[in-house]
């Protein structure tokens, strides 16, 4: 390989069984010390080694296989021709959120998140939410199950479930997606350039506690919730070109 390459693999069989076949196939080098990663998974595996490259602070670009479920952020699995495919990959920047959570017990966590933050009610109380956009009060009062902030990678996983917009990759815009609103009615989310600082109010939190997700990890009994682009660190996914991640994001929109 022209680059110094580190292979992470899922611990399902399948992913294992492929991990195999491609440590006999070719010389690979520790996480450390890579320029490149290849990851053998789903989509959740994927999400995981992002994660994993934001918190040592050493991110190299990722080409992933698909040996999960859905792979949507993963390309198709073939052991042959690898390192052609490495070298004609087409490369897509992701910009992650940063979320910050204070608790109602004045907790403060920061969190990234790569496909979205959602704020979630945690009883059958329903939750009621202040947003503001800049520090400015935009729904005094959201009366919902949730909300969420989604990117444009993210924007085809939960936000689509919430009947959220789909969002070209190149679009510099980010969803805010309610969850089951019963008040005000007729609000179904907004589209907001990526500059903008989201945040997330949380009213009787006592009564009405609500939690914060980013991607997989959760921050129970929040106060408050602010949600921005990160501005400094930049994941790179690379994909095939016949089966890039900018095209999967469009053709969405006219999945039945």
């Amino acid at each position: 390989m022209n680059k110094a390459c580190a292979l992470v693999a899922s611990p399902v069989k399948s992913a294992q069984m492929a991990a195999a076949e491609l440590h006999e196939a070719h010389d690979w080098v520790p996480l450390e010390e890579a320029d490149m990663i290849v990851a053998l998974g789903g989509d959740g595996f994927m999400l995981q080694t992002l994660h994993a490259m934001l918190e040592r602070r050493r991110i190299v670009p990722v080409f992933g296989m698909n040996l999960g479920t859905v792979g949507f952020l993963m390309n198709e699995w073939r052991q042959e021709g690898l390192l052609d495919r490495l070298q004609r990959a087409r490369p897509f920047r992701v910009s992650p959120l940063t979320m910050t959570a204070v608790t109602i017990d004045n907790e403060q966590f920061v969190l990234p998140a790569i496909n979205e933050v959602s704020l979630l009610r945690e009883t059958r109380q329903t939750a009621k939410i202040e947003v503001t956009i800049n520090d400015r009060v935009v729904l005094p009062e959201l009366v919902c199950d949730g909300l969420l902030v989604a990117t444009p990678a993210g924007s085809t996983a939960y936000n689509l479930s919430a009947h959220g917009p789909i969002l070209p990759l190149a679009s510099g815009l980010l969803a805010l997606t309610p969850i089951s609103p019963f008040r005000p009615r007729r609000w179904r989310g907004a589209l907001l350039p990526e500059r903008m600082r989201i945040g997330m109010k949380v009213l009787e939190p006592a009564k009405r506690p609500v939690s914060a997700v980013a991607d997989q990890r959760e921050v129970r009994d929040v106060a408050r919730v602010d949600v921005a682009i990160d501005q400094v660190r930049n994941l790179t996914l690379l994909f095939d070109p016949e089966h890039a991640l900018d095209e999967r994001i469009t053709m969405e929109q006219f999945i039945a």
